[in-house]
Order: structure tokens, then sequence, then C-alpha cells
């Protein structure tokens, strides 16, 4: 009887994780934007190096690093803005690429970062 018990209260606590787990924000799910913000995208382009990071900094702060596969998504308030793209680890002679943007509400601004001779550059998708 105890061991039967003890396999009850297993279940149960299992059952309980799954549940809560359900009830959890799902990734992807929509979320309503901040108030007076566009939303920027970062995408890292196909043949920027598997060994290689892409580090987005967004008022001087890094916001995230981005390995094959990954990209950045965020929003930022309305008003003008300085985006860094850098490579991680450090490559002699290829500085970060910088692109100063106006953010407007409710607008998506779109980049993929590439290579161009050998420079990093962030270029504005359509």
């Amino acid at each position: 009887m105890k061991k039967y018990c003890s396999i009850i209260n297993i279940l149960s606590l299992a059952f309980a994780c799954l549940i809560a787990a359900g009830c959890a924000t799902q990734p992807g799910a929509a979320t309503a934007p901040p108030p007076n913000s566009g939303r920027l995208l970062i995408n890292r382009v196909a043949n920027f190096g598997s060994d290689l990071s892409l580090v987005v900094s967004v008022y001087g702060k890094d916001v995230g690093s981005f390995t094959e596969g990954r990209n950045y998504s965020g929003y930022l308030p309305a008003g003008q803005h300085v985006i860094i793209a850098r490579v991680d680890p450090y490559q002699a002679g290829k500085g970060p690429a910088r692109k100063t943007i106006t953010v407007q509400a409710g607008h998506t601004y779109s980049y993929t970062a590439a290579w161009s001779g050998g420079n990093l550059v962030l270029v504005r998708n359509p």
C-alpha cells in the first residue's frame, strides 16, 4: 500500500508540472509591443561563419550574441538610435558595422549582417 501511495504522489506531481508548463507563455506567442516603439530585426547572412558570433549593441549596450541560425528581434522606443554589430571573436581589420536609424512607432526595421569586401555591414531588407 505504501508503494502504491508513493507512485500516486509522484504521478500527481508530474501531472501538476505538465499542467503548469502548458499554462506558461509559449515561445513565439503574440505579445503586445511596448507603446510608442518600433521593431528591429537583425539577421545573420547564411555565410557569416559557423565559428563566429554576431554581437548586437543598442545604446552602446550589448543586447545579444547570436550564433549560427539565431537572429536579433527587439523593440526600440521611437526616436534616433545607433545600432552596432560586431564579430566575436574579434577579427583583426574587421571593425563593427554602425547604422543610425530613426524609429517610428509601429514600424519594423529589418537588416541583415553581411560581409562586403571583408567588412561587416548592415544591409536594409526591403
